[in-house]
């Protein structure tokens, strides 16, 4: 293993830079922009920094990828340096897990889309299945306004 030649607060200030966006994360979004959902991406200031948030119905999607948040069908450990890796996929689902809960718990209703969903065989059907989530929170979301208004 070879040592770092960075110290923790430059390492932490280089990766605070880094602005990853995914290309299956565009399609994606290009795919609900076509359809006539609007929305943001990428919010820093919600948690987790969601990759797609519609504040106005309190929605929030994730794509998850099958590396990053070890898929139990497609995740696997790399070959070196197993512990570090085992550590970092079981800190990233335990995040994953508390963000989901914290959304849950503030009333937000939360969709996790896994990368191996929107390969190109299941990626329509899983367009279709975000759309009518969002179509589902949006109908509560009008519901509950009505209901208060009344």
């Amino acid at each position: 293993m070879t040592a770092d030649i960075m110290t923790k607060e430059q390492r932490k200030k280089t990766m605070s830079k880094i602005r990853a966006r995914s290309k299956l994360e565009d399609r994606v979004t290009r795919a609900l922009w076509a359809r006539g959902y609007r929305f943001r991406k990428n919010v820093r200031k919600l948690r987790g920094t969601p990759d797609i948030v519609i504040q106005k119905y309190k929605v929030v999607i994730f794509i998850d990828s099958c590396f990053w948040h070890a898929c139990p069908t497609h995740g696997n450990i790399p070959k070196s340096n197993t512990e570090f890796w085992k550590d970092k996929f079981a800190r990233n689902k335990k995040r994953d897990e508390e963000d989901t809960l914290y959304y849950r718990n503030q009333g937000w209703k939360i969709l996790r889309v896994w990368e191996h969903d929107l390969k190109k065989k299941k990626f329509d059907d899983t367009i279709n299945h975000i759309a009518e989530f969002i179509d589902q929170a949006k109908a509560q979301s009008e519901k509950k306004n009505h209901e208060s208004d009344c």
